[in-house]
């Protein structure tokens, strides 16, 4: 072989190396430190123009911001990663799964992207759907097919996490 040839086969080696050792430490720093979490703060707090409208058109329906008595009031993980954290349950949809885009991100091996979401129907009930996961959502040791309403105090088991609806 010329020593051209020879030198680029060297080369090239070195370059596939050095490639092989990035794409390694990046795999050990995800691995040790986690994903990214994002803040949503920004996202939620929006144009004023925005927080007007979905208070027109509940004056508009003439609902308001009535809640049914006894109605849950918070979304609590109990078990998980994520225990003890609490959500405040104010008519928004809540969407859960490993998605950084997600209302609850889950940093769990048996939770989808985009594993599931928790919305309020028109009676003021709140409605768990599972939205495709591979591993399934299951409400009281009892896995979901259709969109099933939530009694408060039931769990919802997303791989390890579970989580309550609570007053």
């Amino acid at each position: 072989m010329s020593e051209l040839t020879l030198t680029v086969m060297r080369l090239g080696f070195l370059a596939v190396l050095w490639l092989f050792v990035i794409v390694a430490v990046q795999v050990i720093r995800s691995d040790l430190f986690g994903t990214r979490v994002t803040q949503r703060a920004t996202a939620r707090r929006g144009a004023p123009e925005q927080r007007a409208q979905p208070q027109r058109r509940q004056q508009q329906s003439g609902r308001g911001n009535r809640q049914r008595r006894g109605a849950p009031t918070k979304l609590v993980i109990t078990e998980g990663s994520l225990t003890g954290t609490t959500v405040a349950l104010q008519g928004q949809t809540i969407t859960l799964g490993r998605a950084h885009d997600s209302t609850i991100v889950l940093d769990d091996d048996y939770a989808s992207g985009r594993h599931a979401r928790i919305y309020p129907d028109q009676d003021g009930q709140w409605i768990v759907e599972d939205l495709g996961s591979t591993n399934g959502t299951y409400l009281d040791r009892s896995r979901l097919t259709t969109a099933m309403p939530i009694p408060p105090g039931a769990p919802v088991r997303i791989g390890k996490t579970v989580i309550e609806l609570r007053k």
